[in-house]
């Protein structure tokens, strides 16, 4: 598990965390959204021990995680901007790599050259392609077997056979091993596909954190032809996020059980009446989009 509370980060007066709090449960994958600026890359540093944070704390299976080694050979990480020594390749960065992550798994270095086959291992990173070097850190994380596996913005440049091959084997190691992963990515479309809990940062603090069935449970959007043309006056204790119209059609999206709402709307005896699931995007929209005008850009 992956606690972060009431974390605090400035530089140089800017603060870029402020009282974020969030937790990941283990064993499951959550997604970490936000604007660019929100602090998502700040926090991924916190948890991966590169920063120490001047407020609050970062825990990982109960462990501050700062000079920690005990924890941090436990963590993968793969960031957005790519690091490797000058001439290494892939087969020297897991030498690298072996002489201190102690779980290093050989045997599945050899088993993993079949799916990152276009990878020449003798090559130097720096000289492969931006989708080349990804797939090259995703061989060497997986290779450590982490507990936790902290990624940012991870299947950036990957083809899309590529991105569900990746997926794949992250959902297979959660599934078999255990491992928590913490993904933070602009993509809310995928992450919908793979995350079991979702959190939204802006401006250095977590404004929501659910599970995506607690999420998906929480607000319906309701298609409605009502017997007269004017919508009718709902009883105010309905939370209507949002009304639109298209001829005869209303759209209501309404906080609450899909069936409770399409209950209570019964009642006036509309002419058409559905309940249609939300996708991610739209739930954040809805649910957060008078909140920051940044997180509605993040999710349109």
């Amino acid at each position: 598990m992956i606690q972060a509370e009431h974390v605090v980060k400035e530089f140089d007066g800017f603060r870029a965390l402020d009282d974020l709090t969030m937790t990941v449960p283990s064993g499951a994958i959550y997604g970490l959204v936000g604007p660019n600026g929100a602090g998502k890359s700040t926090i991924l540093r916190h948890i991966t021990g590169v920063y120490r944070q001047d407020s609050g704390t970062v825990l990982i299976n109960g462990q501050p995680v700062y000079e920690n080694p005990a924890v941090k050979e436990q963590v993968a990480d793969i960031p957005d901007e790519l690091y490797s020594f000058g001439s290494a390749n892939t087969a020297d960065m897991a030498r690298f790599y072996a002489g201190f992550y102690p779980r290093f798994d050989w045997k599945r270095y050899e088993a993993l050259k079949d799916i990152f086959r276009t990878v020449d291992e003798k090559r130097p990173i720096r000289r492969l392609s931006k989708g080349m070097r990804k797939q090259s850190a995703f061989w060497l994380a997986l290779c450590i077997r982490p507990g936790v596996l902290v990624l940012d913005e991870p299947v950036d440049g990957l083809d899309p056979v590529m991105r569900r091959q990746v997926w794949s084997l992250l959902m297979s190691d959660v599934a078999q091993d255990g491992t928590t992963v913490l993904v933070a990515s602009h993509n809310l479309r995928e992450l919908e596909d793979v995350c079991d809990h979702v959190g939204i940062l802006s401006k250095g603090r977590v404004l929501i954190e659910r599970s995506l069935s607690e999420l998906q449970a929480s607000v319906v959007k309701m298609q409605v032809v009502f017997q007269e043309r004017e919508m009718p006056r709902l009883p105010e204790d309905m939370e209507v996020l949002n009304v639109s119209q298209v001829g005869r059609i209303t759209t209501l999206i309404v906080r609450g059980a899909a069936e409770d709402i399409t209950n209570r709307l019964a009642a006036y005896q509309p002419i058409l009446l559905e309940a249609l699931p939300l996708t991610l995007e739209e739930i954040f929209i809805y649910e957060l989009g008078g909140e920051d005008y940044a997180v509605r850009d993040i999710v349109l």
